[in-house]
């Protein structure tokens, strides 16, 4: 080892000196850094150095050329899209996870053991989404892995009811997938799975300005299937209005008939976390897997998701995800195997940070994150009601917030709005459409987000539709 590489080893203290200091300036100053940046500026594409700079110059060229130009996504006013923060813990945990540098593999034997950590975090996270064990799970990267995995070994249910070993044989023939408000996500996956994003059957919403599944059109939907088996998508918070199926009501069907029950709640599961709202997902407990994003309402950095699938499937999990030409992975039923069990062979350590926040703030901790953002969405929303300019395309569920201009500004207004919002770079939020109308969300999942950043969106936006009027 010489050159570059060896100076950095042996400089590794003042180098993570250096970022430590950089880090802490930047999530003390996250307040202030800007939601948005001009995206028509491109910084000129770098050329491959021949011996390299070293790790101090290349952070020298990064603070110069892209540094600032980082948007503060983590901070207290970014609502685009549903982009938690990361609390203190979850960042130490971070951190831990890549100067490890494990590869979440085995539960026993020889080698690391950050499967068992990961296995630790899921029965933390039951326990805080008031769950069963009899959940098995696994950290990927987000909701559409999450999505994907559920989906996959729902696939691989199907197929045996049908008498057939898909994860062998392959997709063949068609299969029916009821939903109502999918998310994209589950859409995608789908298509991924060779399932076929054509073969969903939309069931009806429920009336009055709803997104949650009409259960007498699905039980409509389900008879003339003449026991067909099928896959069931349902919500755990949609996307623009947070709304929720009736699980309970779903369960009752599952005693009836015959289909595999899986519930996307990438954040609206967060729910169970608060005494007042986790009514919204009772009966999800019976569900067959469940799909819950991390970095989103758990507030631990991207990418962090968990799938949860009935320990009762198992056999499936296995048959989907087993690595059965290779043979040094282990036996694939045995505990040795977990990467079995998982769609990613190759993982860092993805549960640490989630382990480490749980640990830290517990129970209390993340219903008090849960409660505040869901009483600035409402503050939001009734903000948005109570205006002369702007009206709500929705109540306000839980913690999202979707709202448009008031009538008499036209519907190509609203972009123009949303730009110039955007543009302040004081706050962040993402279009839409929603029951025929240009609309904007404010999704509020940051545990910084505070009384005086509503205030201060709402401020903004009337001094936009001021200047746009």
């Amino acid at each position: 080892m010489k050159g570059h590489l060896k100076s950095d080893s042996e400089q590794i203290d003042y180098l993570l000196d250096i970022i430590k200091r950089q880090g802490t300036e930047y999530l003390n100053n996250i307040t202030d850094r800007p939601t948005s940046i001009d995206h028509t500026f491109i910084p000129e594409l770098q050329s491959l150095p021949e011996t390299g700079y070293g790790t101090e110059k290349a952070l020298q060229i990064f603070n110069e050329k892209f540094e600032p130009i980082m948007v503060g996504s983590g901070g207290p006013r970014y609502w685009g899209f549903v982009t938690g923060g990361a609390t203190p813990a979850s960042i130490v945990g971070d951190w831990l996870a890549t100067i490890y540098d494990q590869n979440t593999q085995t539960v026993s034997g020889q080698g690391d053991i950050s499967a068992n950590i990961e296995i630790e975090t899921i029965q933390l996270l039951l326990k805080l989404l008031q769950l069963p064990e009899s959940f098995l799970g696994g950290f990927v990267s987000g909701a559409t892995m999450s999505n994907f995995t559920c989906l996959a070994v729902g696939r691989q249910w199907l197929g045996k009811e049908q008498g057939r070993d898909i994860a062998k044989e392959g997709v063949s023939g068609t299969v029916k997938i009821l939903t109502a408000t999918p998310h994209s996500s589950s859409i995608k996956s789908l298509s991924l799975l060779g399932l076929g994003s054509d073969n969903i059957v939309k069931i009806k919403t429920e009336e009055g300005n709803r997104e949650a599944i009409n259960i007498k059109d699905l039980e409509e939907h389900i008879l003339r299937l003449t026991g067909e088996p099928f896959i069931l998508i349902s919500s755990g918070g949609t996307v623009n209005t947070v709304d929720f199926d009736d699980f309970k009501a779903i369960s009752e069907l599952k005693k009836k008939y015959n289909f595999w029950w899986h519930i996307d709640a990438a954040f609206g599961g967060f729910a169970a976390c608060s005494d007042s709202y986790k009514y919204l997902v009772e009966g999800w407990e019976y569900a067959d897997s469940i799909t819950v994003d991390c970095h989103k309402w758990l507030n631990v950095p991207y990418e962090s998701a968990v799938f949860l699938i009935k320990e009762q499937h198992k056999i499936l999990q296995v048959e989907t995800f087993q690595n059965s030409n290779a043979p040094y992975l282990g036996d694939p039923l045995d505990n040795f195997s977990y990467l079995n069990f998982l769609p990613e062979n190759s993982r860092r350590l993805k549960a640490l940070p989630a382990w480490f926040s749980i640990m830290a703030y517990g129970r209390k901790g993340y219903q008090e994150i849960v409660d505040k953002n869901i009483s600035w969405a409402k503050q939001f929303g009734e903000l948005i009601e109570n205006s002369n300019d702007f009206k709500l395309l929705a109540p306000v569920r839980l913690n999202t917030v979707c709202f448009t201009l008031k009538d008499g500004v036209k519907e190509d207004e609203v972009g123009r709005f949303l730009e110039k919002l955007n543009d302040t770079g004081k706050v962040f939020m993402t279009p839409t459409f929603y029951n025929q109308h240009n609309g904007i969300r404010a999704a509020f999942v940051n545990w910084m987000t505070s009384e005086k950043d509503v205030q201060l969106a709402f401020d903004l936006m009337n001094e936009i539709i001021t200047e746009i009027k």
